[in-house]
């Protein structure tokens, strides 16, 4: 045993190792405590928004080590701002839930009920909003959905199916709420992007990690493979998801993501068969104008050892600031874009051009020493970035780089904020010794 308690009920905590560290004993008790979060009483809106215009009137360009930890301050303290009003303003849902949550008896049977489907619940909010973060709140408020109308359950429907809907309906209401579209970048002051056209900006995006995806399946007796499967979870297939409207993109997941007929497909969207229909051909345009042309490696195993050797080297040309290297290894065209931030490049020159001042120790712009972790995040190869900065001993996480490999080369470069490479159970921070088998 590990010495820890429950934060509910304070039964002791068994050590589950490697991952994020588990607060309570059973799923009980972490719905429970989830209840108990959204009764409480929150932080009054008008304290965030103070807290916020201080850090903004504060905010400093220089030194840019600086400015990144303060702007990702600001930025979690706009996320408070926006789930307080997301709770507090919209009180009344957009959609509405006809069938209602399953008779259980009590806290532990509707904990055992849901609980089977909480991974799968997560992957289908993540495909309909595309943000990792958003995608664990809207989990919550599903099962808070569910258990607030669980009496009213007749069992007409298999659970998953049931909290597909619920889930459904909630992430609607969330992306009516908030608006999202995908823009064009803009140019930045001081940057030079590139000649390229100015790739789509999806603020909210964020990536998937594969150690949940393959949970999926190892723990679902009968898995939806077709769900977590490559083709349907790239970045790619994400970013065209994210133009399509709401209804539109949640009847192409559950028609060509999930596989359900045609009339189970109707019944969950509330919609006729013939309006279903229409909206999935609809849909199915659009993301044919949106994804390039189908491939034929679809297949993970297909070029892994490919795959893992332009890693290796990737990893190893930004660790030895090998200019030389890295550009062996891009597309002519490749196109980086860094969510939520407005930096993009499109082109092997512009990106090797700042690559030049990030590198070299001489310029205004140096970082420091990179080092990286290899992960894997929807079905693609990625790394975890961390840099040590000079005069520090430690290598703090600076990013997670999605790579999109094509015919060889890395044609795209995704490159997310440094607090996600929790999501894939790596620390925030990295010794600067080298281990025994060579790693710094």
């Amino acid at each position: 045993m590990s010495g820890r308690i429950c934060q509910v009920c304070a039964a002791p905590l068994a050590d589950r190792g490697r991952g994020r560290t588990s607060l309570y004993c059973s799923a009980a008790c972490r719905q429970r405590a989830y209840r108990h979060r959204r009764t409480a009483t929150d932080q009054p809106a008008a304290d965030v928004l103070a807290d916020i215009e201080r850090r903004v009137r504060t905010l400093a360009l220089q030194p840019p080590h600086a400015f990144r930890s303060d702007a990702e301050d600001l930025a979690a303290a706009v996320r408070k701002l926006r789930r307080l009003a997301a709770r507090n303003v919209t009180r009344i849902a957009v959609t509405k839930t006809a069938e209602r949550p399953p008779e259980a008896d009590g806290e532990a049977n509707f904990a055992a009920l849901v609980e089977p489907h909480r991974k799968w619940l997560h992957l289908h909010c993540y495909r309909m909003v595309g943000s990792y973060d958003d995608a664990e709140d809207l989990v919550q408020e599903t099962l808070l959905r569910a258990w607030r109308d669980r009496s009213g359950f007749e069992g007409r429907a298999a659970p998953r199916t049931w909290l597909y809907r619920i889930a459904t309906n909630t992430c609607i209401d969330h992306l009516r709420r908030t608006g999202r579209r995908p823009r064009r970048y803009d140019p930045v002051p001081g940057i030079e992007s590139g000649s390229g056209e100015p790739p789509d900006r999806l603020p909210w995006l964020q990536p998937y990690p594969d150690r949940l995806l393959d949970e999926l399946s190892a723990d679902d007796e009968q898995p939806e493979t077709a769900a977590e499967s490559r083709e349907t979870v790239e970045l790619v297939f994400l970013a065209a998801l994210q133009h399509l409207p709401p209804r539109q993109r949640a009847v192409l997941i559950f028609r060509d993501v999930l596989g359900r007929p045609v009339e189970e497909a109707a019944k969950l969207m509330d919609m006729s068969v013939a309006a279903s229909n229409s909206a999935l051909q609809r849909a199915r345009q659009t993301l044919r104008e949106r994804l390039p042309r189908r491939r034929t490696d679809w297949a993970a195993g297909q070029h892994s050892q490919q795959e893992r050797d332009i890693v290796r080297r990737y990893m190893a040309a930004a660790e030895r600031a090998d200019l030389s290297m890295m550009a062996d290894l891009l597309g002519a065209d490749v196109v980086v874009t860094m969510p939520p931030n407005p930096v993009w490049f499109a082109g092997r020159d512009a990106l090797l051009q700042q690559l030049g001042r990030v590198f070299d120790p001489a310029s205004p712009g140096y970082f420091g020493r990179w080092r990286h972790l290899p992960v894997r995040a929807n079905r693609q190869p990625a790394v975890a970035g961390y840099v040590q900065r000079p005069g520090t001993s430690v290598y703090r996480a600076q990013l997670v780089d999605v790579l999109r490999i094509e015919a060889g080369h890395i044609v795209e470069i995704t490159t997310f904020e440094a607090h996600l490479v929790t999501a894939f159970g790596l620390p925030l921070r990295l010794p600067a010794e080298r281990s025994a088998d060579g790693d710094r």
